[in-house]
């Protein structure tokens, strides 16, 4: 083969792999920035749905666990893509100058909805047990829920700072925002807005007494159990 021959052959060659190597970067950036919405794969359309029990007590005190529980119903002839339940008052914002972060919790969760994996991680906790946990740091989802079936969401937690406390909360029917619940009726809790049809929420206030009440060591039993520890006269 002439020498021409051969620049030839080579610059055929280069031409070939500069057009490989391009297709393959737009291939790169296709599947980089041209991927698809990470709402793609969540139906769209209107959920019905019922809060059927929201329980959270209205008297607390620091330092003893309580629950608070919130059961939904699914009411229409679907299924709901991912029911899911968003609390908003967990912590609070402080405004203290210099502070690494602002948010301080009024209640700290020991465990949130969703069953705990087994066996559980051997290791320091980053967040509270619970399978329910989402990207989202105060929305918990549980799944797809059935026509008629139910769906209980509980939390485990510690109240931590006292006074008067507004909990707020509302329901939804996916995490992408195009599956949306509407409210069809309300149980013991108040739903804010139920004269019209509209996203499920409700509140709780609840009351967290700065001390915890008196509570002592029966020592017949040796169980715990409240007031103050007898004194004989």
């Amino acid at each position: 083969m002439g020498r021409s021959a051969r620049a030839g052959a080579r610059r055929a060659f280069s031409a070939r792999l500069g057009a490989a190597l391009l297709t393959g970067t737009c291939l790169i950036a296709a599947g980089c920035g041209g991927g698809s919405r990470q709402d793609a794969h969540e139906p769209s359309g209107t959920y019905r749905m019922r809060i059927v029990r929201a329980s959270f007590p209205a008297l607390q005190s620091i330092a003893r666990p309580t629950s608070l529980v919130i059961t939904v119903q699914n009411l229409g002839p679907r299924t709901v893509p991912n029911v899911a339940v968003t609390i908003d008052s967990f912590y609070y914002t402080e405004h203290y100058p210099e502070l690494a972060s602002n948010k301080r919790p009024v209640w700290i969760v020991d465990q949130g909805p969703g069953a705990i994996a087994s066996p559980p991680v051997e290791s320091e906790a980053v967040s509270p047990p619970g399978g329910g946990q989402t990207a989202y740091v105060n929305t918990w989802a549980l799944g797809p829920l059935a026509p008629s079936q139910l769906r209980t969401f509980r939390w485990r937690v510690v109240p931590v700072k006292p006074g008067l406390h507004t909990v707020r909360f509302s329901i939804a029917a996916g995490l992408a925002g195009r599956a949306k619940a509407t409210v069809v009726s309300n149980g013991r809790v108040v739903i804010l807005g139920s004269s019209a049809p509209g996203v499920p929420h409700g509140l709780f206030v609840v009351h967290i007494a700065p001390t915890p009440p008196p509570r002592h060591v029966n020592p017949n039993t040796g169980q715990v159990v409240p007031g103050p520890f007898p004194v004989a006269p």
